[in-house]
C-alpha cells in the first residue's frame, strides 16, 4: 500500500495529479515506513522519523547542471541521436535519463508501474512543464503509467513501433557493501524488489526496430570499489586490483560494444 499525505499547504492542483495513481490518502504523517508528501513545494519521498526528501526536480541539482553545462554523452551517442529516432524508456524510474534523451531534441514516451515512482515522476513533470527552463523539455517527455511490458505492446499496435528502448533497470540493494545514497535507500525501501528484468528485455527485443540498449552501473560499482580498497585497505594495494581491471573492462568493453552496434546500424541501412 502506497500512502500519501496532503499537509495545509498542498493545492487542489496536486491533489488531482496524484488521483490517477491510486495512492492511499492518509490524515496524518506515519510513524514508520516510507510515504509520500504533498506540500508547497510539490510531492516528496520521506520516511517516518528522517529529515531527508526525495523529489523529482528536472530544474534544479544534477539535471541543471546537465543542461547547462552539457551531460549524457554516452546515451546521446548510444541512441544516434543525431538521427532523431524514436525513443521509449521502458524504465522511467525517477525521469533522469528520459529527462537527458528530451533535452537531445528527443520525443521520449516513458513508462513507471510502481504508483508512487509514477506519482513523482509525474509532479516533476508538472512543475519542469511550469518553468521556462525545461518547459519544451518537459513536453518532449510522455508518461505512461503501468505495466511497461503490456503498455509497451498496446502503444506499438496503435502507434507503430519505436527505434530505440531504452532500459536501467534498478538493482537489489547491496547491503554489505558501501553506504546507498539516501535517495536510494529510500527508492529501494518504496519500490522493494526490482521488476522481472528478463521480461521487460524480452519484450523490448521484441518491440524496438534497432535495438534495446541496457545501461547498467558497472563502471561506477568499479569505480567506487577501488576507491573503497584505496582507502580502508591502504595496505593491501592487491586488494583493489580486481576492481580497477574491472573498471577498465566495463570501460573498454562497452566502447567496443557501442562502435559495434553503431555499424551495424549502418552496414542495415
Amino acid at each position: 500500500m502506497y500512502k500519501i499525505y496532503f499537509d495545509e499547504t498542498a493545492s487542489a492542483e496536486l491533489r488531482s495529479l496524484a488521483e490517477p495513481f491510486g495512492l492511499t490518502v492518509i490524515d496524518r504523517q506515519p510513524e514508520e515506513g516510507s510515504f509520500l508528501i504533498a506540500d508547497e513545494s510539490g510531492i516528496s519521498l520521506c520516511r517516518a522519523g528522517e529529515k531527508g526528501r526525495v523529489r523529482v526536480d528536472f530544474d534544479g541539482g544534477a539535471a541543471h547542471y546537465r543542461r547547462t553545462k552539457g551531460g549524457g554523452e554516452l546515451i546521446a551517442k548510444a541512441v544516434t541521436h543525431t538521427a532523431q529516432p524514436t525513443v521509449w524508456d521502458a524504465t522511467g524510474g525517477l525521469g533522469r535519463d528520459s529527462f537527458v534523451l528530451a533535452s537531445l531534441g528527443l520525443n521520449v514516451q516513458t513508462f513507471e508501474q510502481n504508483p508512487a515512482v509514477a506519482c513523482l515522476l509525474s509532479d516533476g513533470l508538472n512543475r519542469a512543464g511550469q518553468s521556462e527552463e525545461t518547459r519544451e523539455i518537459a513536453q518532449r517527455i510522455t508518461l505512461h503509467f503501468g505495466n511497461a511490458v503490456d503498455l509497451m505492446q498496446k502503444l506499438a499496435t496503435q502507434n507503430g513501433r519505436p527505434d530505440v528502448v531504452y532500459l536501467d533497470p534498478m538493482y537489489p540493494e547491496r547491503r554489505k557493501t558501501a553506504a546507498v545514497k539516501k535517495e536510494m535507500a529510500y527508492f529501494h525501501d518504496l519500490v522493494g524488489s526490482a521488476q522481472d528484468e528478463a521480461e521487460l528485455l524480452d519484450a523490448a527485443l521484441n518491440t524496438a526496430k534497432k535495438r534495446t540498449l541496457a545501461i547498467e552501473v558497472g563502471v561506477q560499482n568499479a569505480g567506487l570499489a577501488t576507491g573503497l580498497s584505496a582507502k580502508f585497505f591502504p595496505g593491501n594495494a592487491e586488494s583493489a586490483v580486481a576492481a580497477a581491471v574491472a573498471c577498465v573492462w566495463h570501460s573498454v568493453s562497452g566502447t567496443i560494444l557501442g562502435n559495434l552496434f553503431a555499424w551495424w546500424d549502418k552496414r542495415k541501412q
